[in-house]
Protein backbone atom coordinates (compact mmCIF):
# COMPACT_ATOMS: atom_id res chain seq x y z
CA UNK A 1 0.00 0.00 0.00
CA UNK A 2 1.09 3.81 -0.71
CA UNK A 3 2.16 6.00 1.86
CA UNK A 4 -1.04 7.41 3.71
CA UNK A 5 -2.19 10.94 2.24
CA UNK A 6 -3.30 12.89 4.96
CA UNK A 7 -5.12 15.30 2.58
CA UNK A 8 -7.34 12.58 1.36
CA UNK A 9 -7.87 11.37 4.26
CA UNK A 10 -9.34 14.80 5.20
CA UNK A 11 -11.80 15.17 2.63
CA UNK A 12 -13.08 10.65 3.37
CA UNK A 13 -13.56 12.28 6.90
CA UNK A 14 -15.39 15.29 5.83
CA UNK A 15 -17.73 13.56 3.52
CA UNK A 16 -18.17 10.88 6.14
CA UNK A 17 -19.36 13.03 9.09
CA UNK A 18 -21.16 15.67 6.37
CA UNK A 19 -23.24 12.27 4.58
CA UNK A 20 -22.48 13.57 1.09
CA UNK A 21 -20.49 14.86 -1.13
CA UNK A 22 -22.63 17.96 -1.95
CA UNK A 23 -22.51 18.70 2.48
CA UNK A 24 -18.64 18.13 2.05
CA UNK A 25 -18.00 20.93 -0.79
CA UNK A 26 -19.57 23.50 1.40
CA UNK A 27 -17.55 22.99 4.37
CA UNK A 28 -14.35 22.37 1.80
CA UNK A 29 -15.07 24.81 -0.23
CA UNK A 30 -14.57 22.13 -3.31
CA UNK A 31 -16.07 21.69 -6.12
CA UNK A 32 -17.77 17.79 -6.30
CA UNK A 33 -15.51 16.86 -9.04
CA UNK A 34 -12.56 17.44 -7.15
CA UNK A 35 -13.94 15.83 -3.88
CA UNK A 36 -15.21 12.81 -6.29
CA UNK A 37 -11.85 12.56 -7.49
CA UNK A 38 -9.66 12.94 -4.40
CA UNK A 39 -11.84 10.06 -2.89
CA UNK A 40 -11.13 7.54 -5.59
CA UNK A 41 -7.43 8.11 -5.82
CA UNK A 42 -7.70 7.09 -1.82
CA UNK A 43 -9.53 4.28 -2.02
CA UNK A 44 -7.48 3.03 -4.89
CA UNK A 45 -4.24 3.75 -2.63
CA UNK A 46 -5.80 1.98 0.11
CA UNK A 47 -7.02 -1.05 -2.06
CA UNK A 48 -10.42 -0.87 -0.52
CA UNK A 49 -13.79 0.54 -1.11
CA UNK A 50 -14.61 3.27 1.58
CA UNK A 51 -18.29 3.91 0.56
CA UNK A 52 -21.16 2.25 -1.11
CA UNK A 53 -24.32 4.44 -2.55
CA UNK A 54 -28.02 3.94 -2.00
CA UNK A 55 -29.84 6.12 -3.64
CA UNK A 56 -28.72 9.33 -3.51
CA UNK A 57 -26.81 8.53 0.10
CA UNK A 58 -23.67 7.28 0.56
CA UNK A 59 -22.86 4.83 2.97
CA UNK A 60 -19.50 3.99 4.67
CA UNK A 61 -18.87 -0.17 3.78
CA UNK A 62 -17.04 -2.07 6.57
CA UNK A 63 -13.55 -0.68 5.81
CA UNK A 64 -14.94 2.76 5.36
CA UNK A 65 -16.20 2.45 8.95
CA UNK A 66 -12.62 1.20 10.31
CA UNK A 67 -10.95 4.01 8.82
CA UNK A 68 -13.40 6.00 10.07
CA UNK A 69 -12.95 5.35 12.75
CA UNK A 70 -8.78 5.90 13.19
CA UNK A 71 -9.42 9.25 11.71
CA UNK A 72 -12.02 10.29 14.08
CA UNK A 73 -9.11 9.40 16.41
CA UNK A 74 -6.18 11.46 14.32
CA UNK A 75 -7.84 14.29 13.57
CA UNK A 76 -9.11 14.70 17.34
CA UNK A 77 -5.41 14.55 18.63
CA UNK A 78 -4.88 17.42 15.99
CA UNK A 79 -7.42 19.27 17.53
CA UNK A 80 -5.79 18.91 20.99
CA UNK A 81 -2.91 19.95 19.88
CA UNK A 82 -4.18 23.42 17.85
CA UNK A 83 -5.66 23.61 21.42
CA UNK A 84 -3.08 23.38 23.31
CA UNK A 85 -0.66 25.50 21.40
CA UNK A 86 -3.49 28.55 21.00
CA UNK A 87 -3.38 28.20 25.09
CA UNK A 88 -2.93 31.42 26.94
CA UNK A 89 -2.43 33.50 24.02
CA UNK A 90 0.23 30.95 22.99
CA UNK A 91 2.13 30.24 26.18
CA UNK A 92 2.24 26.43 26.77
CA UNK A 93 1.17 24.85 29.73
CA UNK A 94 4.14 22.70 30.88
CA UNK A 95 3.51 19.07 30.95
CA UNK A 96 4.64 16.78 33.88
CA UNK A 97 3.77 12.91 33.76
CA UNK A 98 4.26 11.18 36.84
CA UNK A 99 3.78 7.58 37.86
CA UNK A 100 2.95 7.02 41.90
CA UNK A 101 2.98 3.04 42.81
CA UNK A 102 0.39 2.08 44.23
CA UNK A 103 2.01 0.89 47.68
CA UNK A 104 2.77 4.98 48.13
CA UNK A 105 0.25 6.29 50.18
CA UNK A 106 -2.26 8.66 49.00
CA UNK A 107 -1.67 11.33 51.16
CA UNK A 108 1.95 11.15 50.95
CA UNK A 109 1.51 11.68 47.14
CA UNK A 110 -0.29 14.70 47.15
CA UNK A 111 1.70 16.25 49.08
CA UNK A 112 5.02 15.66 47.48
CA UNK A 113 2.81 16.47 43.92
CA UNK A 114 1.20 19.42 45.46
CA UNK A 115 4.65 22.13 44.98
CA UNK A 116 4.54 21.93 41.43
CA UNK A 117 0.88 21.96 40.76
CA UNK A 118 1.66 25.54 42.56
CA UNK A 119 4.67 26.43 40.76
CA UNK A 120 3.88 29.90 39.40
CA UNK A 121 4.10 28.90 35.58
CA UNK A 122 1.30 27.32 33.90
CA UNK A 123 1.66 23.25 34.18
CA UNK A 124 -0.61 20.59 33.20
CA UNK A 125 0.40 17.38 35.38
CA UNK A 126 -0.81 13.99 34.21
CA UNK A 127 -0.43 11.31 36.98
CA UNK A 128 -0.72 7.85 36.67
CA UNK A 129 -0.78 4.70 39.33
CA UNK A 130 0.18 1.53 38.57
CA UNK A 131 2.59 -1.25 39.66
CA UNK A 132 5.95 -0.44 39.87
CA UNK A 133 7.37 -2.72 37.27
CA UNK A 134 4.67 -1.19 35.17
CA UNK A 135 5.77 2.26 35.50
CA UNK A 136 9.25 1.98 35.08
CA UNK A 137 8.59 0.54 31.81
CA UNK A 138 6.83 3.34 31.03
CA UNK A 139 9.66 5.48 32.55
CA UNK A 140 12.21 3.62 30.22
CA UNK A 141 10.83 4.79 27.18
CA UNK A 142 9.85 8.22 28.42
CA UNK A 143 5.95 8.16 28.49
CA UNK A 144 6.64 9.19 32.26
CA UNK A 145 8.75 11.80 33.23
CA UNK A 146 9.07 10.68 37.16
CA UNK A 147 8.13 7.51 39.32
CA UNK A 148 7.87 8.13 42.99
CA UNK A 149 8.04 4.92 44.91
CA UNK A 150 8.39 3.71 48.45
CA UNK A 151 11.51 2.35 47.58
CA UNK A 152 14.32 2.57 44.93
CA UNK A 153 14.19 0.97 41.56
CA UNK A 154 14.68 -2.90 41.94
CA UNK A 155 18.75 -3.77 41.18
CA UNK A 156 16.87 -6.95 38.46
CA UNK A 157 15.55 -4.06 36.34
CA UNK A 158 17.42 -3.56 33.57
CA UNK A 159 16.21 -0.17 32.96
CA UNK A 160 18.64 2.84 33.12
CA UNK A 161 17.37 4.76 36.09
CA UNK A 162 18.54 6.84 39.06
CA UNK A 163 17.20 7.07 42.53
CA UNK A 164 16.71 10.36 44.02
CA UNK A 165 15.28 10.25 48.08
CA UNK A 166 12.80 12.46 49.06
CA UNK A 167 12.54 11.35 52.81
CA UNK A 168 11.84 9.48 55.44
CA UNK A 169 9.40 8.55 58.46
CA UNK A 170 8.50 6.66 60.77
CA UNK A 171 4.93 4.94 61.31
CA UNK A 172 1.98 6.22 63.53
CA UNK A 173 -0.74 3.59 64.29
CA UNK A 174 -4.19 4.53 63.96
CA UNK A 175 -7.44 2.54 65.05
CA UNK A 176 -11.42 3.89 65.62
CA UNK A 177 -12.31 4.42 69.29
CA UNK A 178 -14.54 1.45 69.82
CA UNK A 179 -11.53 -0.70 68.42
CA UNK A 180 -8.82 1.23 70.72
CA UNK A 181 -10.95 0.46 73.71
CA UNK A 182 -11.15 -3.22 73.18
CA UNK A 183 -6.98 -3.28 72.98
CA UNK A 184 -5.95 -1.51 76.09
CA UNK A 185 -2.64 -0.47 77.31
CA UNK A 186 0.43 0.74 76.39
CA UNK A 187 1.67 0.85 72.77
CA UNK A 188 3.19 -1.14 71.17
CA UNK A 189 2.06 -3.90 73.70
CA UNK A 190 -1.55 -3.47 73.10
CA UNK A 191 -1.31 -4.43 69.13
CA UNK A 192 -0.77 -8.14 70.46
CA UNK A 193 -3.31 -9.90 69.47
CA UNK A 194 -5.08 -6.93 67.74
CA UNK A 195 -6.61 -6.94 64.28
CA UNK A 196 -4.27 -5.08 61.99
CA UNK A 197 -4.55 -4.01 58.24
CA UNK A 198 -1.17 -4.88 56.40
CA UNK A 199 0.50 -2.90 53.29
CA UNK A 200 0.77 -6.17 50.63
CA UNK A 201 4.01 -7.59 49.79
CA UNK A 202 5.09 -5.15 47.35
CA UNK A 203 5.24 -2.28 50.14
CA UNK A 204 8.57 -1.57 51.15
CA UNK A 205 7.69 -0.98 54.25
CA UNK A 206 6.29 -4.27 54.98
CA UNK A 207 9.03 -6.31 56.00
CA UNK A 208 10.68 -4.04 58.73
CA UNK A 209 7.11 -3.81 60.00
CA UNK A 210 7.23 -7.68 60.58
CA UNK A 211 10.93 -7.94 62.00
CA UNK A 212 9.88 -4.94 64.68
CA UNK A 213 7.02 -7.32 65.35
CA UNK A 214 9.17 -10.56 65.97
CA UNK A 215 11.70 -8.26 68.28
CA UNK A 216 9.14 -6.71 70.43
CA UNK A 217 7.35 -10.43 70.92
CA UNK A 218 4.03 -9.03 69.96
CA UNK A 219 2.03 -10.97 67.44
CA UNK A 220 -1.27 -8.38 65.75
CA UNK A 221 -3.90 -10.71 64.11
CA UNK A 222 -3.10 -9.86 60.64
CA UNK A 223 -7.02 -9.72 59.24
CA UNK A 224 -6.19 -7.86 55.76
CA UNK A 225 -3.34 -7.31 53.20
CA UNK A 226 -3.66 -4.68 50.65
CA UNK A 227 -1.70 -3.37 47.75
CA UNK A 228 -3.79 -0.10 47.82
CA UNK A 229 -2.96 2.63 50.88
CA UNK A 230 -6.07 3.77 50.65
CA UNK A 231 -7.70 0.74 50.83
CA UNK A 232 -5.85 0.61 54.16
CA UNK A 233 -7.50 3.45 55.44
CA UNK A 234 -10.88 2.88 54.43
CA UNK A 235 -10.95 -0.27 56.04
CA UNK A 236 -9.09 1.18 59.30
CA UNK A 237 -12.11 3.97 59.33
CA UNK A 238 -14.73 1.46 59.31
CA UNK A 239 -13.05 -0.48 62.38
CA UNK A 240 -11.98 -3.58 60.49
CA UNK A 241 -8.45 -3.28 62.13
CA UNK A 242 -5.48 -0.92 63.41
CA UNK A 243 -3.73 0.53 60.42
CA UNK A 244 -0.30 2.55 60.39
CA UNK A 245 0.30 5.89 57.95
CA UNK A 246 3.68 7.69 57.58
CA UNK A 247 4.03 9.99 60.45
CA UNK A 248 5.09 12.81 58.05
CA UNK A 249 1.17 13.10 57.19
CA UNK A 250 -0.84 11.47 60.52
CA UNK A 251 -1.69 14.93 61.82
CA UNK A 252 -4.64 14.66 58.92
CA UNK A 253 -5.67 11.19 59.56
CA UNK A 254 -7.62 11.63 62.72
CA UNK A 255 -10.22 14.61 61.28
CA UNK A 256 -10.23 12.62 58.07
CA UNK A 257 -11.15 9.40 59.42
CA UNK A 258 -12.35 9.73 62.54
CA UNK A 259 -9.78 7.56 64.47
CA UNK A 260 -7.20 7.86 67.22
CA UNK A 261 -3.14 7.46 67.71
CA UNK A 262 -2.51 4.43 69.47
CA UNK A 263 1.16 5.38 69.23
CA UNK A 264 4.35 6.26 66.94
CA UNK A 265 7.46 4.57 65.90
CA UNK A 266 11.12 5.11 64.19
CA UNK A 267 12.02 2.04 64.55
CA UNK A 268 10.53 1.38 61.24
CA UNK A 269 10.88 3.39 58.49
CA UNK A 270 9.41 4.51 55.16
CA UNK A 271 11.46 6.15 52.59
CA UNK A 272 10.53 7.62 49.18
CA UNK A 273 12.13 7.71 46.45
CA UNK A 274 11.54 9.85 42.99
CA UNK A 275 13.21 7.40 40.32
CA UNK A 276 13.80 9.10 37.14
CA UNK A 277 16.19 8.55 33.88
CA UNK A 278 18.16 11.70 34.56
CA UNK A 279 21.23 11.76 37.22
CA UNK A 280 20.25 15.44 37.91
CA UNK A 281 16.53 16.64 38.25
CA UNK A 282 16.41 19.60 35.86
CA UNK A 283 12.16 19.48 34.89
CA UNK A 284 10.66 22.01 37.11
CA UNK A 285 8.30 20.66 38.44
CA UNK A 286 10.48 17.69 39.96
CA UNK A 287 12.77 20.20 41.44
CA UNK A 288 9.80 21.20 42.96
CA UNK A 289 8.84 17.77 44.75
CA UNK A 290 12.31 16.96 45.94
CA UNK A 291 13.05 20.43 46.90
CA UNK A 292 9.64 20.28 48.95
CA UNK A 293 9.63 16.91 50.64
CA UNK A 294 13.11 17.25 52.00
CA UNK A 295 12.94 21.26 53.14
CA UNK A 296 9.18 20.63 54.22
CA UNK A 297 6.74 17.57 54.39
CA UNK A 298 10.09 14.99 55.56
CA UNK A 299 11.94 17.93 57.37
CA UNK A 300 13.49 17.10 60.95
CA UNK A 301 11.87 20.30 62.31
CA UNK A 302 8.44 19.62 61.19
CA UNK A 303 6.37 18.87 63.43
CA UNK A 304 2.96 16.47 63.01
Amino acid sequence: MARLNYKHLRYFWTVAKAGSIARACERLHLTPQTISGQLSAFEDALGHTLFARTGRRLELTEAGRMVLGYADDMFAVGAELEEALSHRGGSLPLLFRVGVADSVSKSVAYRLLEPAVSLAEPLRIVCREGKLAGLMADLAIHRLDLVIADGPMPASMSIRGFNHLLGECGLTFFATPALARKHPGRFPRCLDGAPLLLPGEDAAVRAGLMQWFESLGVRPKIVGEFDDGALITAFGKAGSGIFAVPSAVAAEVPRQYGVRVLGRTDAVTERFYAISVERRLTHPAMVAVSSAARTELFSKRRVS
